[in-house]
């Protein structure tokens, strides 16, 4: 079936809610997605050097099978933190998986390096995480903003060559519809590699040539033996799939699995040694659907949600963005 655009954000899909909390100064954030009434999760991680909570409870042999929350975080390891204020949050408004003494909520997320970008020594915490639930909650279905904010706030692409030859990146989304299923992709886009649009193989933003005016190829140069890389792990692309599909665990993580097949598509190179990609499936069982076209029409939102980052994108923090060029 053709997939038409019938929605613009995550936000509308129901039962589903989205904010960032952002710090433009420090140059990072946070974004949470919410599923209140509990969703099936799947995960998929193929960065060499991920920042991860709650993916083992994900994995389709384990015993819980609700997910009410994913968070995208900067401010590497760190970031984790940020999770722990959405699970007060939630807990606060009686959101949760009831295990008779109380209400846990089942919060998974990832990290990405953004400290090289704004202050360094600011990170999202807890209190970040529970102001972006609460926003979300309260803005109901407003729709997300996207670019330099929340997990995007300090992403950059293109960081092969250096810091001085790449560029500012941030937080994308997109929205799929084939009849009545729905995939949304949401991605915090912090590759090393160069972005391309998946649809016509055109460069976005990525390693620029030395007199900064153009882009480079990142292949070439990472080939050619040029990479410096002087800082280190430094890099990751981080997303969350919500679809409208009825999932179990075991699909759910086929389409995580499906979906990762995105960056490849978007981002040249990507999954290596030093990026921490993730990608998180929130599925809220509305709609039957084969697992391969869901698959498919979530790898499709996900590869035009990266690509979404890297244009949305405005110039901070010394990097130019693909709208500068």
């Amino acid at each position: 079936m053709p997939s038409q655009k019938t929605m613009e954000s995550v936000t509308q899909i129901p039962g589903i809610y989205a904010a960032h909390a952002t710090n433009a100064t420090a140059g990072t954030g946070c974004t949470v997605i919410l599923c209140p009434a509990g969703a099936t999760g799947g995960v998929d991680v193929r960065g060499g050097a991920p920042a991860t909570r709650e993916t083992d409870l994900l994995r389709p042999e384990e015993t819980v099978d609700v997910l009410h929350a994913v968070v995208l975080s900067g401010g590497s390891a760190y970031g984790l933190s940020a999770a722990c204020g959405v699970a007060e949050e939630l807990e606060r408004h009686d959101i949760g998986l009831d295990v008779g003494v109380a209400k846990v909520p089942i919060v998974s997320g990832a990290c990405l390096f953004d400290l090289a970008c704004g202050d360094a020594h600011v990170r999202p915490g807890a209190e970040d995480g529970r102001s972006a639930c609460a926003a979300a909650l309260e803005g109901a279905h407003e729709p997300l903003p996207r670019g330099n904010v929340g997990a995007g706030a300090g992403c950059t692409v293109g960081k092969l060559a250096g810091p001085a030859r790449a560029m500012k990146s941030g937080l994308g989304e997109d929205v799929e519809c084939a009849g009545e299923l729905v995939c949304a992709a949401v991605a915090a886009v912090n590759a090393c590699g160069d972005v391309r649009d998946p649809d016509t193989g055109e460069k976005i933003a990525g390693v620029r040539t030395e007199d900064g005016v153009a882009l480079a190829d990142t292949l070439e140069v990472l080939l050619g033996g040029y990479a410096q890389m002087p800082l280190g792990r430094t890099n990751t692309t981080i997303s969350c799939v919500v679809t409208n599909a009825r999932l179990t665990k075991a699909q759910a993580t086929k389409v995580a699995q499906m979906a990762a097949d995105a960056y490849a598509h978007a981002i040249s190179p990507t999954h290596t040694t030093n990026d921490g990609d993730t990608v998180f499936v929130m599925a809220t069982g509305d709609v039957e659907a084969p697992v391969d076209v869901v698959g498919s029409l979530a790898t499709r939102a996900l590869g035009r949600a990266i690509a979404d980052g890297a244009r949305q994108a405005e110039g901070a923090y010394g990097y130019p963005s693909a709208r500068d060029l």
